[in-house]
């Protein structure tokens, strides 16, 4: 099992993982304040086909006049043909991408790290743990189970917020919600207004929702991605309600730099979260505690 595991989370890099390729951007979506959902196209046709991804990677964006940074792919393999990248607005890079449109050219390399195991989640439950802005890197791997819906049995998604104001993708989540082959738990750590309450009656913090999940411990797959320092209580939650820590996987999208594992800024201790990661098992978190 150990070896099919490590098949599984070592991808190959890009043939020139140096190389950007040229990108249009086709739409501009403004989620929640300070987010943007960018929609990319590569100029070649012929990469638009072949181009591939696994949920939970990444690529390194070319932002004209600014630089590169890293944002993990928030689209679907299962959907050819347009990259999706949602970005926060944090500093001069990301200001600059921000101020760009449709029509506006930038260039991608990638993709890279290790994704969620998607083949291995195959024939198992799976329970989806969302913290704020990492509903972006799981979206992917939500619309790659939605859109090979026979291959799973059933599916949850966890989904916390400090409100709704800084809920991202608000419609689809709400559609998602009317799903009958997904059960879903929205929740604020404050309901102080209507706006919040039309969203979800659940006050608190994402842990206190974990044990209201009707699945089989030992037949489910766990993808959670959020501030890394909640991965202590909620990696505590789980394992208190069952879940195997070999069946849990945590994204470390935050700790990405250079893509290629050279600059060493994503190292924590022996790992690099641009190579071994960003997704991880729950069990490097608890033997490399600086990982959280």
């Amino acid at each position: 099992m150990k070896k099919e595991f490590e098949k599984l989370l070592t991808k190959p890099l890009p043939q020139d993982p140096f190389k950007p390729q040229k990108v249009l951007i086709t739409d501009v979506e403004d989620l929640a304040p300070d987010h943007k959902k960018f929609s990319f196209v590569f100029t070649d046709d012929e990469l638009n086909e072949k181009w591939n991804h696994t949920p939970g990677q990444f690529v390194m964006i070319t932002v004209p006049k600014a630089g590169e940074i890293p944002i993990s792919i928030c689209s679907s393999p299962t959907r050819k043909g347009t990259i999706e990248l949602t970005v926060r607005k944090v500093g001069r890079k990301t200001e600059v991408l921000h101020r760009m449109r449709p029509g506006d050219f930038a260039a991608i390399r990638g993709p890279y790290g290790n994704g969620f195991p998607v083949e291995i989640m195959q024939g198992h439950n799976v329970l989806i743990i969302a913290g704020g802005l990492g509903i972006a890197p799981l979206r992917s791997l939500i619309w790659y189970i939605l859109d090979r819906r026979q291959l799973f049995k059933e599916v949850y998604i966890l989904y916390g917020t400090r409100n709704f104001e800084s809920v991202l993708y608000k419609e689809e989540l709400r559609r998602l919600r009317e799903r009958k082959d997904v059960k879903c738990i929205y929740i604020l750590d404050r309901i102080e207004n209507e706006e919040d309450r039309r969203w979800t009656e659940r006050e608190g913090l994402l842990t206190e929702v974990i044990s209201e999940v009707k699945l089989n411990p030992e037949e489910t797959y766990v993808a959670v991605c959020g501030p890394p320092v909640a991965y202590r209580f909620i990696g505590k939650e789980l394992l208190k309600n069952g879940y195997p820590e070999s069946q849990i996987f945590v994204s470390l999208e935050r700790k990405m730099e250079c893509g290629i594992g050279k600059c060493g800024h994503c190292q924590i201790g022996y790992k690099f979260a641009c190579i071994d990661g960003p997704v991880f098992p729950l069990w490097d978190t608890k033997n490399l505690p600086e990982m959280i």
